[in-house]
């Protein structure tokens, strides 16, 4: 009876240290898991990354006024960007507008309900830029392409779409902080013209060779970043 005893204590022994050791290793895979999840949340191929990153990158960063918009369908959806691949540039097309204005215009969308349009940054005549939605959300400026790129909107004084010298410098420094941040070269800038083939940027489009210089321009600014 009592050598009964004993095996039974045994196997209910060998019982406990099994349930632990089970125990223990599910515990481990499911950290394992989570790391895991983590890491492909936050690693270098995703935005939240990229936004996240220190000193040095944003050291790098243009001096910009932050007015992020509400979160609404009609503007700024909320909705997480993938792999930036490009950066676009737009313009207004309403001469003579600042970039707080513009920036405004999106933020009415949600009342006015008229339609959908945002973008990321805004830079306006005297060379300021407002920031409007963070760059791991989608903005509403590059129809089918919006979901991995970067938009930028620029202001401009005539209808020509000219811009000041203002605008022009803080284009080229938003745009190659944008590309060392997202990991891109000057080549991956464009026009919202090479994504719809719509007069945007006017004067880019229109003038071949300034659209060139610009580039050339971005790539000599990352060249020294």
């Amino acid at each position: 009876m009592r050598r009964r005893r004993e095996r039974r204590r045994t196997r209910f022994r060998r019982r406990i240290q099994l349930y632990m050791r089970l125990g223990i290793g599910i515990l481990l895979i499911l950290m394992v898991v989570l790391v895991g999840m983590k890491l492909l949340k936050t690693g270098p191929f995703t935005n939240e990354y990229v936004e996240r990153t220190g000193d040095e990158i944003d050291a790098l960063c243009p001096e910009m006024d932050v007015e992020l918009l509400t979160v609404n369908p009609y503007s700024r959806p909320g909705t997480e960007i993938g792999r930036i691949n490009d950066i676009v540039i737009h313009y207004t097309a309403n001469p003579g507008s600042t970039a707080i204005q513009n920036r405004n215009y999106f933020e009415g969308l949600k009342d006015s309900k008229e339609t959908r349009a945002s973008s990321h940054f805004v830079v306006g005549l005297e060379g300021e830029i407002v920031q409007c939605i963070p760059t791991w959300e989608v903005a509403y400026a590059s129809n089918e392409r919006n979901s991995d790129t970067i938009a930028i909107e620029t202001c401009h004084l005539s209808e020509d779409g000219a811009y000041t010298d203002e605008t022009y410098q803080s284009m080229v420094e938003l745009t190659a902080w944008l590309c060392v941040k997202f990991d891109l070269t000057e080549e991956d800038v464009i026009r919202h013209y090479d994504i719809t083939e719509k007069i945007c940027p006017k004067y880019f489009v229109e003038h071949e060779d300034a659209w060139k210089t610009f580039k050339q321009d971005v790539g000599k600014r990352l060249d020294n970043m």
